[in-house]
């Protein structure tokens, strides 16, 4: 896959399908900034992908996702040291944790797998131009969205709230990119169904498919000509093709309620908040 090295931040890229890609990503030359939760781990991480000589540079930012705080202190550290992305790949998620409530009140899963990424794609679309690349993972489970578990005012189980934040990823990508006035290209994607992540391990109790059926449709995802124009479209990889998501996130009337929700999350708990444009 031929193309000009890029300026790739990859958030969840010490592990599973993370890590694949950004190994993958870094042999194609791409200059990597790295995002992980563990400062050991992130620089271990550097150091496997510096290890594959695609030439490119590679950076690390160390972040919790669950915090709202911490990505706005990612960001900020994106932004310092770049003044140009060519493509957000929002890969960080969650399906059990042991805290599933943070210390803001809100459901972990749904910060760290919807208001998280939709928050850092916000805070970087002034990086972004027309033509770069917003790639969200999604998943094949999807599910209707409660608003009021959105907001941490309904318990949820694992599988529910990791259903209904991918979807409601699924969600605001479309939005986000049927009503921004500047680009960027936003897709959401399913990597495929049961691979071999830590993630599917803790879930199902299972060893999964192979990883790299993932990190092969990110890297296409990231850097691929056949997702250049693909703005507001999701790719279901378990099918192997641009596809229907979950028939809500065709509905602009609950994108919209939607988005708006998390953008009174966000008001709520980020300081300095101001609306996408």
């Amino acid at each position: 896959m031929a193309t000009s090295p890029k300026t790739i931040l990859l958030t969840g890229s010490t592990d599973g399908i993370g890590l694949a890609t950004a190994t993958r990503l870094a042999a194609l030359g791409h200059h990597l900034l790295l995002h992980g939760r563990d400062r050991a781990k992130v620089a271990h991480t550097q150091r496997a992908v510096r290890a594959t000589n695609g030439g490119g540079a590679v950076s690390t930012f160390v972040a919790d996702l669950s915090r709202l705080s911490d990505v706005e202190a990612l960001a900020a550290a994106v932004k310092e040291g770049h003044p140009h992305l060519d493509v957000l790949i929002n890969n960080a998620g969650v399906f059990r944790t042991p805290e599933p409530v943070t210390s803001d009140g809100l459901d972990t899963r749904f910060v760290v797998n919807t208001i998280s990424p939709y928050l850092l794609t916000r805070l970087l679309l002034p990086l972004l131009g027309p033509t770069d690349r917003v790639i969200n993972l999604s998943s094949a489970a999807q599910a209707p969205v409660d608003l009021r578990a959105l907001a941490g005012k309904e318990t949820l189980s694992d599988g529910a709230a990791y259903a209904q934040s991918k979807l409601a990823l699924t969600m605001w990508s479309r939005h986000l990119a049927t009503t921004l006035e500047r680009g960027p290209v936003m897709v959401a994607v399913n990597p495929g169904s049961l691979l071999a992540t830590k993630m599917v391990k803790e879930g199902y109790g299972i060893d999964g498919n192979d990883i790299g059926i993932g990190a092969d449709i990110l890297v296409r995802a990231a850097v691929g000509t056949d997702f250049a124009e693909a703005s507001g479209t999701y790719y279901d990889n378990d099918a192997g093709r641009f596809a229907a998501p979950h028939p809500d996130a065709l509905d602009p009337e609950l994108n919209l309620a939607l988005t708006d929700q998390i953008d009174a999350i966000i008001a709520t708990h980020v300081q300095n908040a101001t609306p996408p444009s």
